[in-house]
């Protein structure tokens, strides 16, 4: 190891060089416009409630597929990291793979959502969000893309309506919510969800939000401002920053009632692995999954181990399961460079091969 290098000047030159970059970073950032949040062409085609259905347009010239991709994200964060960034976007790249891409926002709910359930939510939304899909493009069966949480969703979904769904895609999709490198499943384990909604009603984004931060206190809470002096000078740079820590602090309420399941039938009874999760008067048997499954998970995810989303091969009953790993975390498989490259072809090959 070389020694460091401590001498009077050069201390003085590396002081110098980083008030510099603050001084230049300050002038950026004064002169930075509002950050914007996706950057896709898209138009609204249904809404209801808070939410809104979306479809994207694609690139002229691009053979699209004639089966859409409806993208099932979670609730606990804004689906725009799917279109973080003209260079960074999944969305965008798909519709370069010739899909024909449509997205749920589930918006931001409010006091009148808390009694909310997750049947609501996937039965009821979902669903008639998946009929306007077939409806405008003319298609019995769509597929779907469920992400995180909303990965989840599309299982259970799937599960109960395999007929209106020709493909299945989840990315960073927990199904065994016990593993035991699962840190966030550790503390959920031992929390009294009753007296939380019962106290609360909806669950504060910010609370989650925070939760989800301390699960590397170190990397995501302080290493990274210190290492943000480094980017300030590069506008672009600076931008891109930005626009994460808009989209991580961009945290919408939870309905209370449907927290309260997703705590307790995924994370506290393990429903996936141990039966037993019920949506209004339908349980939900992964076996009744006969379509084609991709199964997409990232190999150093702190959220969704991988462990955690692998535990889905063997349990639905398809004959057609194929896994995309990629060696990246929860959030790079979206906004990194490589994975842009990477896992939205890998997609679009699949999808093509499975019309």
């Amino acid at each position: 190891m070389e020694p460091i290098d401590i001498r009077p000047e050069k201390l003085a030159e590396e002081m110098a060089d980083y008030s510099r970059k603050l001084g230049k970073g300050l002038e950026n950032l004064l002169n930075t416009t509002e950050i914007d949040t996706g950057v896709t062409p898209r138009q609204a085609i249904y809404r209801e409630d808070k939410l809104t259905l979306y479809r994207y347009q694609g690139a002229d010239g691009v053979t699209q597929n004639p089966v859409p991709t409806l993208i099932v994200y979670a609730l606990v964060n804004r689906p725009y990291m799917a279109d973080i960034q003209e260079d960074r976007s999944t969305i965008r790249n798909l519709l370069n793979e010739g899909q024909d891409v449509f997205l749920i926002d589930w918006g931001y709910p409010d006091g009148s959502d808390s009694s909310l359930t997750l049947d609501d939510y996937i039965n009821g939304y979902i669903d008639r969000c998946v009929d306007v899909v077939r409806k405008q493009c003319d298609q019995e069966k769509i597929n779907i893309l469920g992400i995180c949480q909303g990965g989840a969703f599309s299982l259970c979904y799937t599960a109960l309506n395999q007929g209106k769904v020709k493909n299945l895609i989840t990315m960073v999709t927990p199904v065994d919510f016990q593993t035991p490198d699962n840190l966030l499943s550790a503390w959920v384990q031992s929390i009294d969800i009753d007296l939380l909604v019962n106290t609360l009603g909806n669950v504060p984004g910010e609370l989650l939000n925070w939760t989800f931060l301390s699960l590397k206190p170190f990397s995501l809470t302080g290493q990274k401002y210190v290492n943000m002096v480094d980017l300030l000078e590069d506008e672009t740079r600076l931008k891109n920053f930005l626009r994460m820590e808009k989209w991580i602090f961009d945290s919408p309420d939870q309905a209370g009632e449907s927290f309260r399941q997703f705590i307790k039938e995924f994370f506290q009874k393990n429903g996936f692995i141990n039966g037993g999760i019920r949506l209004g008067e339908r349980l939900v048997d992964l076996n009744n999954i006969t379509c084609p499954v991709l199964n997409v998970y990232a190999e150093q995810d702190h959220l969704v181990p991988p462990d955690a989303s692998r535990a889905l091969k063997g349990l639905t009953g398809t004959s057609d399961y194929s896994e995309v790993v990629f060696p990246g975390g929860h959030i790079g498989i979206y906004v990194s460079g490589k994975a842009q490259k990477t896992i939205p072809p890998a997609i679009g090959r699949w999808l093509r091969e499975h019309v």
